[in-house]
Parts: structure tokens; sequence; C-alpha cells
């Protein structure tokens, strides 16, 4: 599916809105100290060098400390080690549990190798002896605040970035869904085409004919009455068309059906002779020896044959030869024999349904082929070499579809000055099974 030039400038604009939010620099926040020390002086001294640079909070001991913790967001707390009840190392580890990410200075006046270890264990940043002088602890909070923040800011830019492309994930998906509903509607509008055409072939004719008589005899009513049968059996064959194409919008699995290949030729053939793209040329079917049926609903398997044979009556502006043939084949294929190349395809090739009986559908034109630099492009949605008025490019893409989802493949061989010849590959039963 190409992207179109407004869904590029959409992700364009996307992509540059993510770029500028990430990018944003919001105004910094002061930060949040918390010190905790059961010693006033201490506490004291700790208000008066951080009061102008950080929001403070101060307490006296442990319990204090973890209260204030689950009622504010604190960056970096000062400890100390020694306290009446709870130590510091506790009351660090109770905080660790509240705000895992919170930083932490430890004081001390009587250092040992065990509370080192400690702190060490719960990410202290740092570890200072008291008495501390100003320039050590103005250092030591600094340094804990400035990674604080740093991955207070890491971690809020990862969450704008996550949700920013989880809406421009969104808003792809929402596009996809569009342009597959649009191709959907395109799709169901060709298919249609084909039944519509005859019906109102048939109707133009019927019209002549009774505009022809004033009075109708037995054998015009019999030519009504057949007319009729064929233009409500193509009025089926829409119906059925809108109905496989809705179940596919609501997700609901296709039922397993089968019909009858003789049937289905003369139900074809019924269509191509009133088909616009027939005109003056030559059309030969050459039916099974015997019946067999296919396992694919009978409509789908009209509309493969049906967007083949048009594509090969309109693959050369004179009028020249289409052969539809048919053959059942009593023995799994060799898929090792088909190889892709400058004048071959071949479609579905790990999703055919390989087993016996299977049957085999080959259209062949004498047109001029089909150039090396383009057979990879054909089944495109949308890609077409024809006119404006000729074709949407919409036909082999869904002959392609149908085959894949009823488990088929599609080999196309086509040769420059020679013709080509599109053969189909669907599962058969036997008739009754």
């Amino acid at each position: 599916m190409f992207a179109t030039a407004d869904t590029l400038t959409e992700a364009n604009s996307a992509l540059a809105e993510l770029m500028a939010l990430t990018n944003t620099i919001e105004p910094k926040r002061r930060g949040t100290l918390l010190v905790v020390d059961d010693e006033e002086g201490p506490r004291l001294s700790l208000r008066v060098i951080f009061k102008d640079k950080y929001d403070l909070l101060m307490a006296e001991d442990g319990p204090t400390a973890i209260e204030m913790a689950q009622k504010h967001l604190i960056d970096v707390a000062v400890l100390d080690i020694r306290m009446a009840g709870m130590s510091g190392i506790e009351v660090l580890e109770r905080l660790r549990f509240v705000q895992p990410d919170i930083e932490a200075v430890m004081m001390t006046a009587f250092e040992t190798t065990d509370t080192m270890r400690q702190a060490l264990r719960l990410r202290a940043a740092d570890y200072i002896n008291k008495p501390f002088d100003i320039a050590t602890i103005r250092n030591a909070v600094s340094g804990a605040m400035q990674r604080r923040m740093l991955e207070s800011e890491i971690h809020s830019s990862a969450e704008k970035v996550h949700a920013l492309l989880g809406e421009l994930q969104n808003q792809k998906v929402e596009e996809q869904i569009a342009r597959t509903r649009g191709d959907i509607y395109a799709s169901i509008i060709h298919d249609i085409n084909g039944p519509l055409t005859v019906v109102s072939g048939f109707i133009q004719l019927l019209n002549k004919k009774l505009s022809q008589v004033s009075s109708l005899e037995v054998e015009d009513l019999e030519f009504i009455r057949e007319r009729l049968n064929i233009v409500e059996r193509q009025i089926s064959n829409c119906i059925e068309i809108t109905r496989r194409y809705l179940g596919f919008l609501r997700h609901q699995p296709a039922e397993m059906q089968s019909a009858g290949v003789c049937q289905l030729l003369r139900d074809l053939e019924q269509l191509v002779r009133v088909h616009p793209a027939f005109q003056d040329n030559e059309f030969h079917v050459a039916p099974p020896a015997t019946d067999i049926c296919v396992k694919l609903n009978g409509t789908d398997v009209i509309q493969i044959l049906l967007n083949l044979t048009v594509n090969a009556f309109q693959c050369l502006p004179r009028p020249h030869r289409v052969t539809l043939g048919v053959q059942i084949l009593r023995t799994p294929l060799e898929l090792a024999m088909f190889k892709d190349g400058p004048n071959d395809r071949f479609l579905n090739l790990e999703g055919v349904r390989n087993i016996a009986p299977l049957v085999k559908f080959w259209i062949s034109d004498t047109g001029p082929g089909i150039l090396p630099e383009v057979l990879p492009k054909i089944f495109q949605p949308y890609f077409t070499t024809k006119g404006p008025r000729q074709g949407t490019g919409l036909g082999l893409n869904i002959v392609q579809r149908l085959i894949k989802e009823g488990g088929g493949a599609l080999h196309v061989h086509t040769q420059a000055g020679e013709g080509s010849t599109f053969t189909v590959y669907l599962p058969g039963t036997e008739p009754g099974k």
C-alpha cells in the first residue's frame, strides 16, 4: 500500500510535534530537601544554609520523616545515622520503600566501616562526618540534587515521548483503518460492477424485446423468463458480494462452501458475453470432462475468473483470443518447479492447501505479454497500465486476495509478443462431499 501525500504530511507534522515537545524545557522546580536529625543545632544550621535554594522539610525523628515522605515529593534527604529510636540507616530504608528514587546524604559523628557499608548498600549519594563544613555539605547536597533532578527530567521526558508515540501510533492505526475501509469500498464497487453490467444489459434487451411486440407468444415468454432468471442470479451475486465484505469488516470468519465447476463456468460465460470488455474478442471455454466442486464460495470463484478474463480482454486494444480451460489434478503440485523470474510469478507458495484433488483454471490470451519490469507490480492495489476509463488497478489485487483467502495459488507466465497465461489452483472436492 502506497502512502499518500496527505499521510506523509500528517506523519511529518506529528514527528515535528514530537520533537518540539521533547525539546521543550520546562521551568525547573527548586527541589525539596528533607533534613532528618534529632539534634536541633544541625537542623537549624542546614536550614540557614539551604533555605534560599531548596524547599525544606525538617524532621526530628524517623517516623516524622516517613510521614512527610508519604505526603510530599522529596528529592534529597540529609540523614543523621545515629538518632534515638530509628537510626538514619533504618529511616533511609523506609524512605526508599516510600520513594525509591530519593537521593540521600548520610551524616555521622561516629564513622564505622559497618555504617559506611550499610549506607552504600542503600545507595547513599554521600557520607559526611560531623561536624561538617559549609562547603562540603553544599557540594554533597548540590551533587545529589542535580542527579535527582536529571533523573526526574529524564523520566518525565521518557513518559512524554511514550505518550506521544502512543498518540502517533493510534493516529497511524486510525489512518490505516480509514485506508483499509476505503480499499474495501472500492473493491465492493469493482466486484459488483460485473453482475450489475449483466443486469443492465439484460434489462435493456428485455425492454427492446417488449417494445418490438404487441402481444407475447409462448417463445417470447420463455425468452423473458430465461433472462429474468439470469438477472435474478446476478442480483443474488451482488447481495453475496456485499455480505462477504460486510463480514470482513465485522471480522466474521467466512463459512466454508463449495461450488460445482460446470455451473460456475456457465454463469461466468453469461457474465463475459455481456461485459463491455468482450466486444469483438474471441472467448473459448474448455470445461472439464467430469464435474468437480471447488472448496470456495462460488461468487468468489466467479470474481477471480471474471477479473482475469476481463484483464485478458483489455491487454490489447484490437480483437484477440482468450481461452479459459479447466483441469482436475489428482496429485499435489510439485511446488519446487515454480520459480519467480522475468517471465514468471507464483503467489501464495507458503499458504496454498496443496492437497489433491486440486482444480486448475487457466486463462490464456494472445496479447502482447507483460514486460519484466511491470510483472512484479501487477498485483499492487491501484496499479494499472490501462487508460483512465479502462481499469481501476483493483482487479488483480482482488484476485490475489481471494485466492489467498481460499488457500489457493496463482502462477503467471508471460512472454513478450506471445501473450500471457494466468493459472489458478484451488482446493477441490468431489460432488456431494
